[in-house]
């Protein structure tokens, strides 16, 4: 995802990072090195050696820090990215299945009911367009089981 514009917010003590979807805040204190008062930010932008997928500050001290925009969209807790980080490790899980499985590859894609190609194209970690469905079908035909747990994050503490 391309950063078009990213702003520090002193007053929020946090970054503002703008893409095409939406923007962003990203805090002050997930960085290394941390601006504080002492050492505010000096210049900010979307680095340009990093395809604009990330962006690279520098405080007064002459201290620099980059942070990609994967760490954003984690912190944020974006669903696009949730979902693309289950696909992926998924797919790894998948792939080391394959790998280690007596099944011949032409016996698993016969029993996924799919073609070469499809079956090739679940294994890549780079293809978003899968769904969990389909590795989930993948992974029970190779003895899998997979199970997604669901509970309540612990409360965080508040400054009272």
């Amino acid at each position: 995802m391309k950063i078009r514009r990213v702003n520090a917010n002193n007053r929020r003590k946090a970054f503002e990072v703008s893409t095409a979807r939406r923007g962003f805040l990203f805090p002050y204190a997930k960085c290394d090195p941390c601006p504080s008062t002492e050492d505010p930010v000096e210049r900010v932008y979307a680095d340009p050696e990093l395809g604009r997928e990330a962006f690279t500050y520098e405080l007064v001290s002459g201290a620099e820090g980059t942070i990609h925009m994967d760490h954003v969209l984690e912190y944020n807790q974006d669903p696009e990215y949730l979902k693309n980080h289950a696909l992926y490790l998924l797919t790894l899980a998948a792939r080391e299945r394959v790998e280690s499985s007596e099944l011949s590859t032409r016996e698993i894609i016969r029993r996924l009911g799919t073609s070469a190609s499809q079956f090739y194209r679940l294994l890549d970690q780079t293809n978003h367009s899968k769904s969990i469905g389909q590795l989930l079908a993948l992974l029970e035909i190779l003895d899998c089981d997979v199970e997604f747990v669901v509970r309540d994050r612990p409360l965080e503490p508040t400054g009272s």
